[in-house]
């Protein structure tokens, strides 16, 4: 079995901490986190997509882990256009032309986003949540009151004293979004501590709270991805293979949520709903994820 190494490179924006196993030289395969969960929601994936040849690559996004910002200077931004061009960036100085991605939450948009602008990069997605690129210019518009009940967070995070609750009691703040985003799975005080590790970047905070203040419009982004971002403000669709995985239990985006997005995916599209799973699929349901990803793979270099 292929152990996962411990590995850097640097982009144009950061030096990114992130691991790498199975053959050097086969079809790559890069796993994104999300939010507040770090490269440790793979390891069971990982080892099936190396056991069946595929190599992976899992980073460490942005204010998580041993990822670094290069410059004091740079904004520590958590906007979506920032997500995306790391992820183009990290593929162009690893030299891989093409990739599968599959991701959640932040990281599930970070693979939508490069797989709308750079397609010709992308052999296939597994998104879970379904399309997860923000409509920013229309983020004024409510949802249901009880959808915006669940996100209770991210106005909480839009005040001081929500920074001050992330700085401060970040473990145990980010333990209960655990809870309340996946109520059915069982985990216990080593699985979340191996994770709450990567909370502990000195960019953490500034990133989060500028991501979820920055997509409701309430922080401006940085200039440097302006242009990204205009593109996304037009809901670009994604033309590349692709597998959605949601949760049937997931706390924060319900399942229902990602049922009229097929109007998205404009080449091979397949939803697969999971019984009894919650906000974070490749770590409660792994073969599932690993499957979908697989999939993708095997149909790439047929």
């Amino acid at each position: 079995m292929s152990i996962p190494q411990p590995a850097r490179i640097r982009t144009q924006v950061l030096d990114i901490a992130y691991e790498q196993s199975g053959p050097e030289g086969a079809l790559p395969v890069v796993l994104l986190h999300g939010f507040p969960y770090d490269v440790r929601s793979f390891d069971a994936v990982v080892a099936i997509v190396n056991a069946a040849g595929f190599r992976t690559i899992v980073p460490y996004l942005r204010g998580y882990g041993g990822t670094k910002f290069l410059s004091a200077d740079t904004l520590r931004s958590g906007e979506q256009a920032a997500l995306g061009q790391d992820l183009k960036q990290l593929l162009d100085a690893l030299g891989i032309e093409r990739a599968v991605l599959g991701g959640y939450d932040w990281g599930g948009r970070a693979a939508c986003i490069v797989s709308a602008l750079w397609p010709e990069r992308v052999a296939g997605l597994v998104s879970c949540g379904g399309y997860n690129i923000q409509d920013i210019p229309n983020s004024s518009k409510p949802a249901d009151p009880e959808q915006e009940a669940r996100l209770w967070y991210q106005y909480y995070f839009h005040t001081e004293r929500g920074r001050n609750g992330l700085a401060q009691k970040r473990a145990e703040l980010c333990r209960l979004l655990w809870k309340m985003w996946s109520p059915t799975w069982v985990f216990d005080d080593a699985t979340f501590e191996r994770t709450a590790r990567a909370f502990d970047n000195e960019d953490f905070v500034d990133v989060v709270i500028h991501s979820y203040r920055h997509r409701t419009g309430n922080a401006a982004g940085d200039p440097n991805y302006a242009s990204i971002e205009a593109q996304l403000a037009a809901q670009p669709v994604i033309g590349v293979p692709t597998i959605v995985l949601h949760g049937a239990d997931d706390g924060v985006t319900p399942r229902h949520l990602s049922e009229p997005h097929r109007k998205y995916f404009t080449a091979g599209y397949d939803r697969r709903v999971l019984k009894n799973v919650g906000h974070n699929p490749p770590q409660e349901a792994p073969r599932e994820f690993a499957e979908a990803v697989l999939k993708l793979c095997r149909d790439a270099v047929i």
